[in-house]
């Protein structure tokens, strides 16, 4: 079979991990690499350094991964599929709602597969947790804690914290309880000087009653990843640094106290660390990409399911400039 023809414009930070992959994969040969700004990390190995879409889409290739800063996502991605190139754009799908809605309205008229980078769904530990939820583990889940904080990226500029990190936590959310969000509450505050926000605080509330809470932030020395799935039989915990998943039940010790025998889960059950496989998150993803280009049964995140996030992350930002609760 001969091989997919893939390009990959910007060669950043995120760039540079995707030409590895990418260089990496069976059936996939990675031609041709765009960036105006040149090749900081090195990334090219010997191929040109092309400086716009436009060059790379006449390189001939059959689809593109798009990692430059999301203020180009539009713009570049329309190309694409004006040019009948599968694209694999990184997240947030784009920097609005609308922008959104267009790349997506884009690839799917013209039959293009168009997907998004929220790497999180490919995460091990969030698969699994994903699984054991479907297989009714949790029973009914009441509540999702996430908590994402970090120092400040200083390759990050165009966006503040709620398109570039909390849509990580938007997204899987809505993806692990197959729940959209129906409704969010948030603050946001600006501590480093910059013109967008640093730090916010998000209360949502999803469809299926589910109430979530989200703290993000670009001001710790303390970089955390974790989601919190609180339910009817206990709670998982899923650390996604480490591609950890930990359960601890609900206790079932018995209590002849009638008050408190009628209400379940009051004390500490069981703690059970699982084991399982832990491939890369970015392979996983890449290898999901290619084999849907290719036709076979496989996983993405499709644009409209990236323009859903974007739609959550702007009605953040709406409801912390309004003061008040936004329906999504």
């Amino acid at each position: 079979m001969t091989a997919l023809r893939a390009g990959l414009i910007g060669l950043g930070m995120m760039g540079r991990h995707h030409a590895r992959v990418l260089g990496s994969l069976d059936d996939v040969d990675l031609v041709a690499v765009a960036d105006p700004a040149g090749d900081p990390f090195g990334v090219a190995a010997g191929r040109e350094v092309l400086g716009s879409v436009e060059k790379l889409i006449a390189a001939g290739i059959d689809y593109c991964v798009v990692a430059v800063p999301t203020v180009y996502h539009e713009e570049i991605g329309m190309t694409l599929a004006e040019a009948g190139v599968h694209a694999l754009i990184e997240k947030p799908l784009a920097p609005g709602k609308a922008a959104a809605a267009r790349l997506a309205e884009a690839f799917a008229t013209r039959g293009l597969v168009g997907a998004v980078g929220h790497i999180e769904r490919y995460n091990p530990a969030l698969q699994q947790v994903r699984a054991r939820l479907d297989a009714g583990e949790l029973g009914d889940i009441y509540q999702i804690i996430t908590r994402r904080q970090g120092p400040f990226p200083a390759r990050i500029a165009d966006v503040g914290v709620v398109k570039d990190l909390a849509t990580h936590d938007i997204d899987l959310t809505a993806w692990v309880t197959q729940h959209p969000f129906t409704s969010v509450a948030a603050r946001t505050a600006f501590r480093s000087g910059r013109e967008h926000e640093d730090l916010v605080a998000v209360v949502g509330y999803l469809a299926d009653g589910t109430v979530t809470n989200h703290l993000v932030n670009w001001l710790s020395p303390l970089k955390e990843r974790v989601t919190v799935i609180t339910g009817e039989r206990g709670t998982f915990v899923v650390d996604t640094l480490a591609a950890d998943l930990t359960f601890y039940a609900n206790g079932t010790v018995a209590t002849e106290w009638d008050a408190v025998a009628s209400f379940r889960g009051v004390s500490e059950g069981d703690v059970i660390r699982y084991a399982f496989p832990k491939p890369e998150p970015l392979r996983t993803e890449h290898l999901a990409f290619r084999d849907a280009i290719l036709g076979k049964d496989s996983y993405v995140v499709t644009m409209e399911q990236g323009l859903a996030t974007v739609a959550v992350a702007d009605a953040v930002l709406a409801s912390s400039l309004q003061g008040a609760t936004v329906q999504v």
